[in-house]
């Protein structure tokens, strides 16, 4: 059976108890971060509800996450290319069992 830990974080001045299999270290920079976004988004403008911050906020991180995702994307290409690139410079009997 997986471990469970209680970890308590703050995000906006609110206290909650996170219940998660991750490592509570990796917990508190994940609030953190959330955290961090929500404020940014109360700081930017006009005095915003704290739950619409908190949409922005997701909406923000989203964005984040499928920038990443789509790096990720364009530099896994790029190996598969170089990879490609690569076994084209080998003997061709290192080519047949390099799977390229």
């Amino acid at each position: 059976m997986t471990k469970k830990y209680a970890v308590k974080v703050t995000i906006c001045d609110e206290e909650y108890t996170v219940r998660s299999e991750l490592d509570p270290e990796y917990t508190r920079q994940v609030a953190s971060h959330v955290d961090v976004a929500i404020r940014r988004v109360l700081h930017a403008g006009p005095m915003v509800e704290s739950h619409k911050a908190a949409i922005l906020a997701a909406l923000a991180i989203t964005d984040e996450l499928f920038e990443a995702k789509k790096q990720h994307g364009e530099t896994a290409r790029r190996i598969r290319a170089l990879t490609a690139d690569l076994a084209r410079m080998l003997p061709p009997q290192k080519r047949q069992s390099s799977g390229a």
